[in-house]
């Protein structure tokens, strides 16, 4: 059995008691559960389960949720992964993006959202009227997020690779809802991932105990009047999470600790603090529930909400160019309901209701469009994820099943039919039965395949 931490198993024995601590020593021998998230911003979960192979088992929690065994499938190389009809996630990890409630047009900030979990099943809930705004302080992390956003079809959105404190001056009191998976010890994956164990006796939770604190409370000064915060962590220590919601507590009465809802019978009630009764907050334990080590807490702040604005927006192209135009009039997309902004001879439509300010380290502001070359105009994979297949004037559709479908994937020139063709020419969106794949050109049945490279299957 693995060794453990001597002050890690004290403290896990003063918060479960001897016999539960038993119990949950005993996960050690069970295996780690997988997860898949369907994205109801592209499919409904009884949609996807009627189309999709791979056997599931349903996380009881979770609406879309569900566990798949890696022994007898891999998600990753599915076709339907790559039209992002789903994200993988441990089942645990989907509980705080799934307890924060938004509204159509709330504005929305991830603040440490890499490498994307929890911000892409936020995006799948922003209405028409509404932003995310996703954060990552390493760039690298940032990078794989954007990928990971983009795939997932989100939009209406803003990423970022930024100190929070910088953030904290431009959106002051802008946020209706706020997630903040703080950094962390990481005692919650010990059963998953042993490495964790090597980089705990490095930093231990009094580690990171001052960057959740000081965490916690940029994102109250971005939290507008009668917005809510969610905090969470992968571990189980009251340090680093009981402890930093009682001191935000402390720090600001406006601040209330809502109920998780809905409930779970798994769900551990959070304990006391120097008297404040914290049980509104939950933990979850490996031997109470299919899933990971997590800390959850809700809270409110008081007042009424009132929408504002950053200082300085971003400045945005009134003309298109010529090339981009004659392409965006085949796409079946509102223009007027929102700006476009050229950044260099990259496209990029804001959704009205995006607020993007000036002066921050963007790695995307709104909807990547394309490219803008001599004389014509190639559009983005970001694109091609983003539209439903009604919404561009020429498709071609690849069923799923075809032995195309894998070869489009991979780069590979593909050859179709007259009757699949029907006359088509030049742009296509190419479709796995309803769903977007990516670009091609067409001419005379063959396809010039234009499946952004980054993102093809290996």
């Amino acid at each position: 059995m693995i060794t453990l931490p001597e002050a890690f198993e004290q403290e896990m024995k003063q918060l479960l008691g001897e016999e539960e601590y038993e119990a949950y020593r005993k996960t050690f021998d069970e295996a780690v559960h997988r997860g898949l998230r369907v994205n109801n911003g592209k499919i409904s979960t009884e949609e996807f389960l009627s189309r999709t192979d791979i056997p599931l088992k349903k996380v009881p929690w979770i609406p879309n949720g569900f566990y798949y065994d890696e022994e007898s499938c891999n998600p990753a190389k599915d076709a339907d992964y790559y039209a992002g009809l789903y994200y993988l996630q441990e089942p645990s990890a989907m509980t705080p993006a799934s307890r924060l409630p938004i509204e159509p047009d709330d504005r929305v900030l991830d603040l440490c959202a890499a490498p994307g979990g929890k911000a892409t099943e936020l995006g799948s809930r922003i209405g028409e009227g509404g932003m995310l705004l996703a954060n990552d302080i390493s760039n690298s992390r940032a990078k794989a997020l954007l990928r990971n956003l983009e795939i997932q079809g989100v939009g209406r959105l803003l990423v970022t690779s930024e100190d929070p404190e910088k953030l904290v001056t431009l959106y002051p009191a802008f946020f209706d809802k706020i997630l903040l998976d703080a950094p962390c010890s990481g005692e919650g994956m010990f059963r998953k991932e042993s490495s964790m164990l090597r980089y705990y006796s490095e930093n231990g939770p009094e580690h990171y105990v001052p960057i959740q604190k000081k965490l916690i409370e940029q994102a109250y000064q971005m939290l507008a009047e009668g917005g809510e915060l969610l905090y969470s962590t992968c571990t189980f220590s009251v340090k680093e999470n009981e402890e930093v919601i009682a001191g935000l507590l402390d720090a600001h009465p406006d601040m209330e600790v809502q109920e998780i809802t809905p409930g779970y019978e798994g769900f551990a009630p959070g304990v006391s603090v120097n008297g404040r009764d914290l049980s509104r907050c939950v933990h979850i334990f490996p031997q109470r529930m299919e899933g990971e080590g997590h800390f959850v807490a809700l809270l409110k702040k008081q007042g009424e909400s009132r929408k504002r604005q950053p200082s300085r927006l971003l400045e945005t192209t009134k003309k298109l160019p010529k090339e981009a135009e004659e392409f965006l009039a085949g796409v079946r997309m509102d223009w007027k309901n929102g700006s476009f902004a050229l950044v260099k001879d990259q496209l990029y439509f804001l959704p009205e209701g995006v607020c993007a300010a000036k002066g921050l380290r963007y790695l995307r502001t709104g909807l990547s469009l394309g490219t803008v070359k001599k004389n014509r105009f190639e559009p983005s994979q970001a694109l091609a994820a983003y539209l439903k297949k009604e919404e561009y004037v020429s498709c071609l559709t690849i069923p799923k099943g075809d032995d195309r479908v894998m070869r489009y994937l991979k780069g590979e020139t593909l050859s179709f039919s007259e009757e699949e063709c029907q006359g088509k020419k030049g742009w296509v969106l190419v479709c796995l039965d309803d769903f977007p794949l990516g670009w091609g050109k067409i001419n005379n049945g063959t396809l010039k395949n234009k499946y952004y490279a980054g993102w093809r299957m290996v």
